[in-house]
């Protein structure tokens, strides 16, 4: 008897690979993490409007309330992957993806504030382990060494990407997730735009082949497979599939670029993981298959 997964479940665990392998454009990309994500959110979202013209979607925003809203997120999204980048290129693949990886912690301490919920205290003793982790990744904490200064943009990365999510499910809910992603990168590259008046970087073929693969296929694509495999599977399956993202990024840096993390180090990725585990199936127990397509999917 033969064993064949899902249609379904074969999208979440492709879109789910293609974030994690995002993170080793970093090393690929000779760009600043500006002009990388500038890149990224530009040719995603260009992908992303062709996509809802073929559906024949309108993309015209409801009020101007939510567009103000979408600029918000838009400006999150751009800071979220802005410092992702620039985690990885100071650092590691493994730190940018860990320490970004602890973004559900980061929700499950900052939702109850914006949602008037109670806080639960195992809350505290998560973040306190997640911090444990982190410490345990970084090879030395001192802020005159690169290492250090990657995981903390890799903390911002976690953070900012947790608002994200959050005010996706506060103002945002409303949307199909597909206009969610557009208006997100449009946004993001109406923010990320001013900074080509500064910088007047040297776009080589292969630098923008690179972007383009970056921002239709590790993006916008694996964004469509996701949303389209939430369709049949559950929200705790998909959710286990996601926290494989950072495992994924990990694995692949180790065979391409020879970073292996030491004993201490995978100490550190196993709390960390074990940790984003719980969380996120904790954190969409009690959430429909619409909210969390809306909050995974943009690392």
């Amino acid at each position: 008897m033969k064993f064949k997964m899902p249609r379904e479940l074969v999208y979440i665990h492709l879109a789910v690979l293609l974030f994690g392998l995002s993170g080793l454009f970093a090393n690929w990309i000779v760009l600043s993490a500006l002009m990388i994500v500038l890149g990224r959110v530009f040719f995603a979202s260009l992908f992303l409007a062709a996509i809802l013209s073929v559906q024949k979607k309108s993309i015209k925003i409801k009020t101007k309330k939510d567009t103000i809203a979408f600029l918000f997120v838009g400006a999150l999204l751009a800071l979220h992957w802005v410092s992702f980048f620039h985690a990885i290129q100071l650092s590691t693949v493994a730190i940018g993806l860990m320490t970004f990886a602890t973004f559900p912690v980061f929700a499950s301490l900052l939702e109850p504030m914006f949602f008037r919920e109670k806080l639960q205290p195992q809350s505290f003793l998560l973040a306190f382990l997640t911090m444990i982790g982190v410490y345990l990744i970084i090879p030395e904490i001192n802020l005159d060494s690169s290492m250090t200064v990657g995981a903390l943009w890799g903390l911002v990365s976690g953070a900012s990407f947790a608002v994200l999510s959050i005010l996706n499910r506060k103002y945002v809910a409303s949307y199909d997730s597909l206009k969610v992603g557009f208006y997100q990168n449009l946004f993001a590259f109406v923010w990320l735009a001013p900074i080509l008046l500064f910088q007047q970087p040297t776009f080589e073929i292969v630098n923008v082949l690179l972007l383009i693969l970056l921002g239709v296929l590790f993006t916008a694509v694996a964004h469509v497979m996701f949303i389209g495999g939430l369709k049949q599977v559950n929200v705790q399956k998909a959710s286990i599939i996601t926290t494989l993202e950072p495992v994924y990024g990990i694995a692949a840096a180790m065979i391409l670029f020879n970073e292996i993390p030491n004993g201490v180090e995978w100490v550190g990725i196993f709390i960390i993981f074990a940790i984003v585990v719980f969380t996120s199936i904790r954190s969409v127990s009690e959430k429909s298959n619409t909210d969390f397509s809306k909050k995974i999917g943009t690392s």
